[in-house]
């Protein structure tokens, strides 16, 4: 995705662990898997989404990663789904324990109302 302003509308937080088939492979094979064989299927299949990427292996050992997904509707969330499920990555590479999808702010837009948050920790 361009680095164009990107209205999310849904955020989507898959919990994943990773398979031994995955952790079998070396750094260069992981790399070079996701990006022939995932990346492709998710450029053709789901081009409103973006992602970013959370280790979590040294604090879960229930989820190694969070990916977390922004979609600019509901449909594009959908659509990433199931073209992740097309590919090794789904069941294969990864177990996906979780997902956890919402609407950013969602009780304020509902209600008409500013959304309380946080802006400088």
């Amino acid at each position: 995705m361009s680095t164009e302003t990107f209205d999310t509308n849904v955020t989507a937080f898959m919990l994943v662990k990773t398979k031994p088939e995955w952790l079998a492979m070396s750094v260069e094979q992981r790399f070079a898997t996701f990006e022939a064989e995932i990346l492709p299927v998710i450029k053709e299949k789901a081009k409103d989404v973006r992602s970013r990427f959370y280790d979590t292996e040294f604090y879960s050992a229930r989820v190694t990663d969070i990916w977390v997904w922004e979609a600019r509707d509901h449909e594009s969330y959908q659509l990433l789904v199931e073209a992740l499920r097309e590919t090794p990555w789904w069941d294969r590479y990864f177990d996906v324990a979780e997902l956890l999808v919402g609407v950013e702010n969602a009780y304020a837009k509902n209600y008409g109302r500013q959304a309380v948050a946080s802006v400088n920790l």
